[in-house]
């Protein structure tokens, strides 16, 4: 495996197993098996248990947190043999504060009662780096299809109600006949160098002193380079010659696909956009380091889990393939 396959969610060798997501029959027989898993997502957070290493709260298929969905399980794959779904409950309503749920990152916890004490309803960005890689790639694969289920309940062709089908993978208006799958983002995401240093952003509304890699959603009938240069010199007046791609990454926030790539700059005056980034600075390749050691006052570095953190880390270990 490729060092850039080491990215959070990403390079588990999930068994999705698609060729049984249209045999109702046999996914029926999956959901009685009792080993079978079945995680719980409530209103984007999935259920979470362990004391130590966090892991995803895999539950039976007749458990009665389930009487809270009202929409079939999504069928995920197998894990090492084992058929995991995915189901949402988010129509469960919890006794805790949720004054907190959309914030960047949502540091509540929500307990289901009878659940055993070290399990609760969790912010992914919050544990993604705790998580074992196929765990990680479960759990990135079911909130970012709940997440496309949720925004698409009506068909985008006439407006109907539309209906679950294909174990998830699929929607089907019964009103024009019209088939609908889930939606993915393409991101790029830059490391644009120039010399020793490296070209750094920060968006309005993040935490204090957060900086990360300049990114951007790439458009109709545009190539990834092409994104690349475009979104640079939007949001930081800066003109880039060569590209390379680097990595991928899921991130199902709420479902993209983040296409990290390395921007060499042929230009260093940073003139930004303020209604696209807040900031912008170039970064020494040594103030990184000093970032990444938190001895930075003014920079925290890139939240680790993201693919800027893979990204920025394996730049200043001179280790990017």
């Amino acid at each position: 495996m490729k060092l850039a396959e080491t990215v959070t969610f990403g390079g588990s060798g999930l068994d999705r197993a698609a060729h049984l997501r249209g045999d109702a029959a046999a996914l029926e027989a999956l959901l009685a098996k009792p080993d079978t898993g079945v995680l719980p997502i409530w209103r984007g957070k999935p259920l979470i248990a362990g004391d130590g290493r966090d892991r995803p709260a895999w539950q039976v298929a007749d458990h009665e947190i389930f009487e809270e969905a009202d929409e079939a399980p999504l069928f995920l794959g197998f894990d090492d043999g084992i058929a995991r779904f995915s189901r949402d409950v988010s129509g469960w309503e919890p006794d805790e504060n949720l004054d907190t749920l959309n914030q960047f990152l949502d540091p509540s916890e929500q307990h289901y009662p009878g659940m055993p004490a070290d399990a609760r309803f969790s912010e992914l960005r919050a544990i993604m780096t705790h998580l074992k890689p196929r765990d990680a790639e479960l759990i990135a694969t079911a909130k970012a299809i709940g997440s496309w289920h949720e925004t698409h309940g009506f068909c985008a062709r006439c407006g109907a109600k539309s209906q679950i089908s294909n174990a998830g993978w699929q929607r089907d208006c019964a009103s024009c006949g019209a088939h609908h799958f889930p939606r993915t983002d393409p991101v790029v995401i830059m490391l644009v160098t120039h010399g020793n240093s490296v070209l750094m952003g920060r968006s309005p509304g993040w935490p204090e002193g957060m900086y990360s890699c300049l990114a951007g959603f790439v458009e109709p009938g545009e190539t990834i380079e092409a994104a690349v240069r475009r979104e640079t010199f939007e949001e930081a007046g800066i003109e880039i010659g060569r590209v390379e791609y680097l990595s991928s990454q899921p991130w199902p926030f709420p479902a993209s696909l983040m296409f990290g790539c390395r921007g060499h700059a042929i230009s260093t005056e940073i003139k930004i956009d303020p209604d696209e980034i807040e900031d912008a600075r170039w970064v020494t390749r040594e103030e990184m380091m000093e970032t990444f050691a938190g001895n930075n006052p003014e920079m925290k570095p890139a939240r680790n889990g993201a693919i800027a953190h893979f990204l920025l880390l394996n730049w200043l270990r001179d280790t990017l393939d």
